[in-house]
């Protein structure tokens, strides 16, 4: 049986719902390979490029600031579950101005994507809106400060449905970034420099994440029940609104990305931040077995 260390570099549905599934299906066991499922959170890249990693966000950032040589082999979706949610008495990102946003930092790639919106949305967010930059989490302590007031809005991920935050506390949802900004993001990638594209253990994580996106679109009940493993403090059908709102319509079949897109992601992370695009979505994205 083949081995491969995987690691999932933010918390939630985005970064961790298909491996979740290759793992609870059997999927891994059924492609002979022992897959360990690591928190790398907090790695540096020297320790995150020894093994394969599903943030392609981060990857690509990393590729194109620091020329560490990933590639994507496996995408899910094009569209990044994070989302703008806000207090009381502001309805538009242009509300923003001059209000804190809790956000990532902008050399990450929740962080990059967050500005991109921002400035679609006419907001320097270097001058426009008071950030406080926090670390990647749960997003909990957000929640906590936007109940007492101490920032106005933040930005978060997929540990939460934030729909159904909003409307138990009356806040509102800005903007999800999926509508403003696409990147083909979260799948498999490795760095050559260590582990081969074609690595045997490799390809089997390949298949059994395009067999979970499989159970994904044709198995709804099974996979409301996994998602509701992460949105604990959801109940069933706030999970199943979730699924139906930003699952099911968006997360892809066959892990290909969209090169079109892809090039034109690229570009926007480039310019934000303020390096070549060094690379191209068919250099990137090798998603085809």
């Amino acid at each position: 049986m083949h081995t491969i260390d995987l690691a999932y570099v933010g918390r939630g549905l985005h970064e961790e719902l298909a491996a979740y599934i290759a793992d609870q299906k059997d999927f891994y066991a059924d492609e002979n390979v022992h897959v360990a499922l690591r928190d790398g959170c907090a790695w540096d890249e020297q320790r995150l490029r020894c093994a394969a990693t599903i943030g392609l966000g981060r990857a690509l950032l990393s590729r194109l600031t620091g020329g560490i040589p990933w590639v994507a082999l496996t995408v899910n979706t094009q569209r990044p579950l994070f989302w703008f949610l806000a207090r009381r008495g502001l309805d538009s990102l242009a509300d923003l101005a001059g209000h804190q946003l809790a956000v990532h930092a902008p050399h990450t790639a929740p962080g990059c994507f967050a500005r991109i919106v921002l400035r679609k949305a006419g907001l320097d967010p270097d001058r426009d809106v008071h950030c406080v930059v926090r670390s990647p989490g749960d997003y909990g302590m957000d929640l906590r400060h936007l109940h007492y007031g101490t920032i106005d809005a933040a930005f978060v991920g997929s540990t939460m449905a934030p729909e159904a935050i909003a409307a138990e506390y009356g806040w509102r949802v800005l903007a999800w970034v999926g509508d403003h900004f696409q990147i083909p993001t979260v799948g498999v990638a490795v760095d050559p420099t260590y582990i081969q594209p074609d690595d045997p253990g490799v390809q089997a994580v390949v298949r059994a994440h395009r067999r979970a996106l499989q159970v994904l679109h044709n198995d709804p009940d099974t996979t409301v029940r996994y998602i509701q493993t992460f949105l604990g403090r959801h109940t069933a059908a706030e999970a199943r609104t979730h699924y139906e709102t930003f699952i099911a319509p968006y997360f892809i079949t066959d892990g290909q990305a969209d090169p079109t897109t892809g090039d034109t992601a690229i570009a926007e992370v480039a310019t934000e931040l303020g390096v070549p695009a060094a690379v191209t979505a068919a250099e990137f994205y090798r998603t085809t077995l």
